[in-house]
């Protein structure tokens, strides 16, 4: 599954801001026979009646046939090692032979990167994978998407956690016998990774991502959640934080193909179901923001439309693995019918994000933060009948389900609203001592200056007040958090933080980002503080909020009482405080301090965020 909440199901943006397709496998809608592969070409799926799914070795091998049997279209790439020392690999289907990412890009030639297994329980689009291989450059059953089009394939994502095999690692889902588990060997999700970028798999995964730059990407899944008829589901984000133009395409062209494509291949198509109360169906279809910790919200940041197959889990593997071939066809012949439209969209997306970024505009606002703005739309929910009782077991309220179909209207939230929003500077300046958090952009492929020399200036910088954590860690950090923002299942903004004018010193080395660049976006949501998945929020800066100097009680009776005697108004603002708040007057601790922080003897950096933003680079020594 690609996100978790507390309901289970990922609250994907529909409608207007992400419109999804689920196939349905019902029996009054017959998919077509498909030919049958020759017998030694069969996937090991297929050879198995698709009970079972293959190990990392036997996908591999299989794969390695592919290519094999057509030398001249087919590569097999590695593009790094995981955790465990695994290959990560990639492969690579072009109808001529051209596999220069570079070269491609000057032909004007459409890159699709499908992604599969990072959650490594959920096998559908490798196994679908495999077929489309083989029917494209093996069988040429399905060669004609491949015109102009180039398919790169990560048959295995999260390579470790597939070889953690167990018959019981999917407790919701229907199938295969044996599956590998959701995270890899550091027990990390990678599908919360993309921006922090802990793992060794994310990290291969972003210089991937820079030498293709794909065109559009998708990455495949299983879902969790409630029962419906709705056998594949797909999200695509059409939201405010989304190139006006690839929205516009994904909305009114992107999803009418598919619809087409699919359906004509026996599946009812419909928007992905996220129940608002999924023990009450009636009550409708919810959406949220594709935050980029997760796949396809870090490549809306990169100006690349993502797609999001998500197959649910309660149907036979059979038709989850048949149903995201479909997808995934449709997804590659859309994308070789429209290669020019594609390109020339996704150039516009990279040359508005690099003319914006050479200069400091008050109206040139990135949004951070997406949700809800209420409006509905009825729609046809095609679900099954159910009952709601108390539990004897938990003592809540359970929905059991049947079997029997049902149509219901229900109301679908349908768009986004920005709640934060910010103007980019002209450049960040990150000081040299924070090396993790420079190792994290170099690593999103950012292109960045050093400094050649130390440099002290005024730059606008934010302080931040009020900032928690969750008692427990969240992927592996401690993460800041806001109540009421999810808790441990998201990061969030740490309290307030305050846009001041400081006058900072930053040595030799320091790092200058700049934002006329493509992958402005991505420095944007990394750096500024109360973005989602900042490195902020993730913890890269929690030092910035510890306290190393302390006064001693008698030290400050002595220092308070000397302030009060020389500061009249001081000593007005400190009885209006004692008046009007109870708990303060209670502590003699929060009294103390009261005195402390308006000493000259108060830590001014206590907070105060360390990255700088730019509004000029003129007197940078900047290294040539």
């Amino acid at each position: 599954m690609h996100a978790s909440t507390p309901s289970r199901m990922r609250r994907a943006p529909l409608a207007a801001v992400s419109v999804v397709v689920l196939l349905s496998a019902a029996p009054s809608h017959a998919q077509p026979k498909r030919a049958a592969p020759p017998r030694d070409w069969r996937t090991p799926a297929e050879a198995g009646d698709y009970r079972t799914t293959p190990r990392y070795a036997e996908t591999m091998e299989y794969v390695r046939r592919v290519v094999a049997a057509a030398p001249r279209q087919a590569r097999l790439m590695t593009f790094g090692r995981s955790g465990e020392g695994r290959d990560l690999m990639v492969a690579v289907l072009s109808k001529d032979g051209v596999f220069s990412p570079a070269a491609l890009h000057r032909a004007g030639r459409p890159i699709v990167l499908v992604q599969n297994a990072i959650h490594a329980g959920e096998m559908d689009g490798k196994d679908a994978s495999l077929a489309l291989l083989r029917d494209i450059v093996v069988t040429k059953e399905r060669a004609a998407p491949l015109d102009r089009a180039v398919l790169v394939v990560i048959p295995i994502y999260n390579v470790d956690g597939h070889e953690r095999v167990s018959a019981y690692n999917r407790i919701n889902q229907n199938g295969p016998e044996a599956t590998g588990w959701r995270t890899q060997a550091r027990n990390l999700n990678l599908n919360r990774d993309y921006m922090k970028a802990d793992a060794p798999e994310t990290r291969a995964f972003l210089k991937l991502w820079s030498r293709w730059l794909p065109d559009l990407f998708v990455d495949t899944h299983v879902t969790d959640g409630a029962d419906f008829q709705y056998d594949t589901t797909y999200g695509i984000d059409t939201g405010p934080d989304v190139f006006p133009a690839l929205a516009e395409w994904k909305r009114a062209v992107l999803a009418p193909s598919l619809e087409d494509v699919v359906g004509a291949a026996g599946h009812v198509i419909s928007p992905y179901i996220n129940l608002k109360d999924e023990t009450d169906p009636s009550q409708g279809i919810t959406i949220g923001q594709d935050t980029p910790r997760f796949s396809t919200g870090y490549v809306n940041l990169q100006n690349r439309p993502a797609v999001l197959l998500e197959t649910h889990m309660l149907k036979d593997y059979r038709t989850r693995v048949l149903g995201s071939y479909e997808f995934l066809r449709a997804v590659l012949m859309i994308a070789n019918r429209d290669a020019g439209r594609l390109i020339e969209m996704n150039r516009a997306a990279d040359a508005a994000t690099v003319a914006a970024g050479k200069r400091y505009d008050a109206a040139a606002r990135v949004p951070l933060r997406l949700e809800t703005d209420g409006t509905t739309e009825p729609f046809t929910f095609h679900g099954f009948k159910s009952s709601v009782r108390r539990s004897d077991i938990s003592g809540a309220r359970q929905i059991e389900y049947t079997k029997e179909p049902i149509e219901i209207t229900v109301p679908r939230q349908i768009s986004l609203k920005v709640t934060l929003a910010v103007v980019p500077p002209l450049a960040y300046i990150v000081p040299a001592q924070w090396t993790a958090v420079i190792d994290v952009l170099q690593a999103h492929g950012l292109k960045m200056r050093t400094t050649a020399r130390a440099w002290e200036g005024e730059v606008e910088t934010y302080r931040c007040e009020g900032a928690s954590w969750h008692a427990r860690p969240f992927e592996g950090r401690q993460v800041l958090f806001s109540p009421g923002e999810g808790g441990a299942r998201s990061t969030a903004s740490p309290g307030a933080c305050t846009l001041v004018r400081e006058r900072l010193s930053f040595p030799a080395g320091s790092v200058v980002v700049p934002m006329d660049q493509r992958a402005a976006r991505v420095a944007v949501h990394l750096l500024e503080p109360q973005a989602p998945d900042s490195l902020l929020a993730w913890g890269f800066f929690n030092a910035i909020f510890e306290r190393k100097e302390y006064a001693e009680p008698y030290v400050m009776e002595v220092l308070a009482r000397d302030m009060l005697a020389k500061n009249p108004k001081l000593k007005e603002e400190f009885e209006r405080r004692l008046d009007e708040d109870p708990e303060f007057a209670a502590s003699p601790e929060a009294r103390l301090e009261f005195f402390y922080r308006r000493s000259p003897w108060w830590d001014p950096r206590l907070g105060l965020y360390p990255v700088g933003r730019l509004a000029t680079l003129e007197g940078m020594p900047l290294q040539r």
